[in-house]
């Protein structure tokens, strides 16, 4: 590397004095020249040999001073070797998950980007001194999840960290205990179903107001919810309960609903997939503003067309909405094609049909929530029972942060509307993909007698190293 700096012009050369001419200046200049020659050749002789020992010492604690960690994200964990010597620390981060992370460290809001699955990032934490660290995953609710991990640095921790490679081995084939691994997994399945507290979508009653209007009251607030047997979290509710309520109404109903908010946080209410006037659309700060903490606001609108919507909060939506604050909103009749024949399938006409069941089914992927079908993971989802012969409708709205490919086992699934539009070409499927924010309207027959498994085709989504979980649910089918 070449260094420049900035120097005065050197004096134009004059006559030239020579250094033996005799005179005390020359003499003077010659021996104080000579005598400051020297003196930088011992400099730098000390120098070289104190940096030789410097040298010497780095090279022998260099590796210490400087630490390389690989660390692992996946739902819901941050996996690595963390532990390190004091000084310079360095993680290489990759997202082995099917949904996005990143990774920081609370202590000093160092961060990687956002990280879709199989990405990657350097995240360089510099000098740490010997203590207890934080790493976390800032999406929210995945640390609530269980992404966080502590990175300890101590004498000595660097050790520690060399005899790993930071690597998961949970594949392979050594470090396998096959009869444990084979009795969570049977046991996690054979509990279901579990009973848990509360159940989301109940319907949502209303006060007939002399006018007519149907009057609807919904309170914000952060309540206890027990996801699966024995996991209570602070769960951002409506009305107390995950999914909040539905509210279903007739085309042409005027709808009056007054929100109370009772979280820490301003809200609103957003109508997603209804016609509202702007003013009630539910933006703040845009259409309205903020409901306070202790607040109350009342929504207005004419259900002037069918939909198979939802509500959800859409300020600090980050928040409240993964958190639990989401329901469906339903207008008018299902757009079943009764009667139809659909690739060589005749579709019962209304009269006919033995229709057992229609249900939202909203997914979820994080916040205290986490992988859940309607509010519950496995083993505490809700199984659909039917007759042999009987006809089911789920409608599935996806609240989460990423797709989830919806597979039942051994029935096609007739998708007859999507967001809440009836298809002009009904089409049948056995999986599903629902972005978020999307609405799939579906029809199955229940056939075949059996416990006929539900489920997201994300395979993460439903199993662990401690068995069944998440996404799952089931349709029993008893004989007629």
């Amino acid at each position: 590397m070449t260094v420049t700096e900035d120097r005065p012009a050197s004096p134009a050369p004059g006559p030239r004095t020579s250094d033996t001419d005799g005179s005390p200046i020359g003499t003077l200049l010659f021996f104080g020249m000579a005598g400051l020659l020297v003196a930088l050749v011992a400099a730098v002789a000390v120098i070289g040999v104190v940096g030789l020992f410097q040298d010497d010492d780095d090279g022998a604690s260099g590796a210490a001073a400087e630490s390389r960690i690989a660390v692992t994200l996946s739902e819901f964990a941050v996996d690595g070797a963390l532990s390190a010597d004091p000084g310079a620390v360095t993680l290489d981060v990759v997202n082995a998950g099917s949904q996005q992370h990143d990774l920081a460290l609370r202590e000093t809001g160092a961060k990687t980007p956002l990280l879709s699955g199989g990405e990657s990032a350097i995240l360089a934490l510099g000098e740490l001194d010997s203590g207890s660290y934080e790493l976390y995953c800032t999406v929210a609710g995945h640390a609530e999840s269980g992404m966080t991990s502590m990175l300890e640095i101590a004498a000595g921790g660097g050790d520690a960290a060399a005899a790993g490679d930071g690597t998961d081995h949970s594949g392979d084939e050594a470090t396998w205990n096959a009869e444990e691994m084979d009795k969570k997994m049977s046991e996690s399945m054979l509990a279901f179903p579990a009973a848990t507290e509360g159940s989301g979508n109940e319907l949502l009653e209303y006060e007939l107001m002399p006018d007519g209007t149907k009057q609807f009251e919904l309170t914000a607030a952060i309540t206890p919810w027990e996801v699966s047997p024995g996991e209570f979290v602070d769960a951002w509710t409506y009305n107390g309960i995950v999914p909040g309520p539905q509210i279903k109404v007739d085309v042409g109903d005027k709808v009056r609903v007054i929100l109370h908010n009772e979280t820490p946080l301003g809200t609103d209410i957003h109508w997603h997939g209804i016609d509202t006037p702007n003013n009630m659309d539910g933006v703040a700060p845009l259409t309205q503003e903020p409901v306070k903490t202790g607040e109350s606001f009342t929504y207005e609108f004419l259900a002037d067309a069918p939909a198979i919507g939802m509500y959800h909060a859409h300020f600090h939506s980050q928040i409240s909405v993964l958190n639990g604050m989401f329901a469906a909103f339903i207008i008018g009749e299902n757009p079943i094609p009764y009667g139809e024949t659909i690739s060589g399938v005749t579709i019962p006409t209304q009269e006919e049909m033995d229709l057992a069941v229609e249900m939202p089914m909203v997914l979820n992927d994080a916040g205290v929530i986490g992988l859940t079908l309607n509010g519950k993971s496995f083993p505490a989802t809700e199984p659909i029972v039917m007759k042999q012969g009987q006809w089911g409708v789920a409608h599935y709205y996806n609240e989460g942060l990423t797709p989830h490919p919806m597979h039942m086992h051994q029935f096609p699934q007739l998708v007859y509307a999507k967001d809440g539009i009836p298809l002009d070409n009904p089409y049948w499927a056995d999986t599903i993909n629902v972005a978020p924010g999307e609405r799939y309207s579906v029809l199955w027959p229940a056939e075949d007698p059996g416990v006929w498994v539900w489920h997201c085709h994300i395979l993460t989504h439903v199993e662990n190293e401690e068995g069944m979980f998440g996404m799952v649910t089931a349709v029993i089918v008893e004989e007629e």
